[in-house]
């Protein structure tokens, strides 16, 4: 018995030994060849054809298109005309739906450090004067530019920046936007009716 298994193992040996001495031209049969060897398909990895067929194409969505999810476009550009117009543009949000919390936490992160977390103009920046800005922002409380200020118009100033203030519409959504002008106006109308109770 052990002989065999012996005479067995040398056998099997002396055949892989034989086996791998040559180089194999021949890669074997593949199950699958459109698996293992697949042709390389781009679309539109050329658009010569297209544009020779009349087609042109460049990649982008068609212009007006709006993401699903995502508010409409705003419609004025950064000039005195679209400031101008941009007191006829209504907060979509409807300001019940709005998460008042998450919206003081981004208008506290890129508004209060100038505007402060009050809304009084007294930010870490300018700290009643004794910070690095050079001039005080405006108060969103008792300002009367701000308090009697479009929606529009404010959402206008935040996406394009309004004097010394940047623009803030590459660092956030247009619903992030509209979520801090429905912020600042709520804090505003609280202001107001508190105003008025002290007076009565």
């Amino acid at each position: 018995m052990k002989k065999l298994a012996l005479f067995t193992g040398t056998i099997a040996m002396a055949f892989s030994i034989v086996g791998c001495n040559q180089v194999r031209r021949e890669t074997g049969r593949v199950y699958m060849p459109d698996m293992s060897y697949s042709r390389a398909y781009e679309t539109y990895a050329s658009t010569e054809a297209l544009t020779k067929a009349g087609v042109h194409y460049n990649a982008r969505p068609v212009e007006g298109t709006v993401a699903r999810g995502a508010l409409a476009a705003y419609p004025f550009k950064n000039d005195s005309i679209g400031y101008a117009r941009s007191a006829e543009v209504k907060n979509p949000l409807d300001p019940a739906t709005v998460d008042l919390k998450e919206a003081e936490r981004i208008y506290l992160i890129n508004c209060g450090i100038c505007h402060g977390a009050k809304l009084d103009g007294n930010g870490p920046l300018w700290k009643g004067g004794d910070g690095p800005y050079p001039a005080a922002p405006r108060n969103l409380i008792s300002d009367p530019i701000a308090t009697t200020m479009a929606e529009g118009t404010m959402y206008h100033s935040i996406t394009y920046g309004k004097n010394l203030m940047g623009g803030y519409g590459p660092q956030l959504s247009s619903k992030q936007r509209w979520a801090i002008v429905t912020f600042i106006k709520t804090k505003q109308a609280e202001a107001a009716g508190a105003a008025t109770a002290t007076v009565k």
